[in-house]
């Protein structure tokens, strides 16, 4: 897929580029940040803007300088400043406040790629001054613009194995995408986590992970993962944290309203990326030869759920449910009053019927399996 594929943000994007205000957009890196941004300033802004990169030396040292006339010089006659990497210019929030509070009328879009890094140095700085958006890899309603219904069907498996990375799209050969998917791993990954202070090795970070990839959808125990690794539960839970400021992966937590058999202690967690999740597994084979493809699919279908819940701005709680005895639900919606529980199935041939414990519990709550033959509904 050769063409520039339009993000799901860029119109409500647009709309809250306002005076004095400054737009933050975080995600991943190789997500597309900066290309969003190129896009948008050659192709949507109707104003004269300044574009500058924060890991560049002398955009830092020029910002360095914190006064007024300074950042004044430094804008001239342009409307919108775009400083890309934000992160890596230091006391980056005290920076963004004075040019927002002290130059008239300027707009400001700040990009980050790890959430600790920068909501660390804009959130007090600028309370009340910032919009935040994410963006991720592309999502199927990003893609569905550019592929008929035919083509997203027969796509289905490749996205499951190598994911929705821009990049990939531009690879000819599976070979040549399993071969960018680990560059990204080895190199991009966690190098917002590694330029941290304390942390001098990705190895126990990476294993990590993968004991993580392994339990996809699976409900992890901080104390075993600990044990396997030689961490303590604390570090594991810092390691947790640390992985999911960097978009790697998210935690999902039990949903309970107090009744006594309902599990709420642990959680599970997903990978944004099923390409990441099969480098770390270090599995590229066809579905046919799989026996994680139920496993796959659940990830696949849910990070594409919470893409389209952060790009239609939904305001919901996502939980999965499980009893001790051992009834469970995949994905929980907590939206509007009402609660929605979805099961998650790779093969519909058998019938899913609601869980008893549930439906006598949530009599009021809505019930549905999504499999492929209904999927896009749910996420497009």
């Amino acid at each position: 897929m050769k063409t520039y594929i339009n993000r799901a943000i860029r119109q409500v994007f647009l709309n809250k580029l306002q005076p004095n205000k400054v737009l933050v957009l975080l995600g991943a890196r190789r997500v597309g940040k900066t290309l969003f941004l190129k896009n948008l300033s050659e192709n949507f802004l109707n104003e004269p803007f300044i574009f500058l990169n924060g890991e560049d030396l002398s955009t830092a040292n020029v910002l360095k300088e914190r006064t007024v006339e300074n950042y004044k010089r430094l804008v001239g006659n342009n409307k919108i400043l775009i400083l890309d990497e934000a992160q890596k210019v230091p006391e980056i929030g005290l920076v963004l406040k004075l040019i927002v509070d002290s130059i008239e009328g300027i707009k400001v879009i700040a990009t980050g790629s790890s959430v600790f890094d920068i909501t660390n140095k804009l959130g007090e700085p600028l309370t009340g001054r910032k919009y935040t958006f994410y963006l991720h890899p592309f999502a199927q309603l990003e893609l569905s613009a550019y592929e008929n219904l035919v083509q997203t069907r027969s796509n289905l498996e490749e996205r499951l194995i190598y994911g929705s990375y821009p990049e990939v799209f531009l690879l000819e050969s599976n070979h040549d995408k399993a071969s960018y998917l680990t560059e990204i791993v080895n190199s991009y990954l966690l190098k917002d986590i590694l330029e941290t202070d304390g942390l001098r090795s990705s190895g126990k970070m990476l294993n990590l992970l993968r004991l993580i990839a392994f339990q996809v959808g699976k409900e992890v125990s901080l104390e075993e993962l600990g044990n396997q690794l030689g961490l303590s539960r604390n570090t594991v839970e810092r390691y947790l944290d640390l992985l999911s400021k960097v978009f790697v992966i998210y935690k999902i937590p039990g949903f309970s309203r107090n009744l006594r058999n309902e599990v709420t202690k642990t959680s599970r967690w997903y990978f944004y990326d099923n390409g990441i999740l099969n480098v770390l597994t270090t599995n590229f084979n066809a579905l046919s030869l799989r026996n994680d493809t139920g496993s796959l699919w659940e990830n696949y279908v849910i990070s594409e759920r919470l893409k389209y819940q952060h790009y239609n701005q939904m305001l919901v709680n996502n939980y999965f449910w499980r009893t001790y005895q051992q009834q469970e639900i995949d994905w929980i919606e907590e939206r509007n009053g009402k609660l929605h529980a979805y099961e998650i199935k790779w093969s519909s041939r058998k019938k899913t019927k609601i869980p008893s414990a549930w439906a006598k519990a949530y009599p009021e709550s809505i019930f549905k399996v999504i499999a492929p033959e209904n999927y896009l509904e749910w996420i497009t």
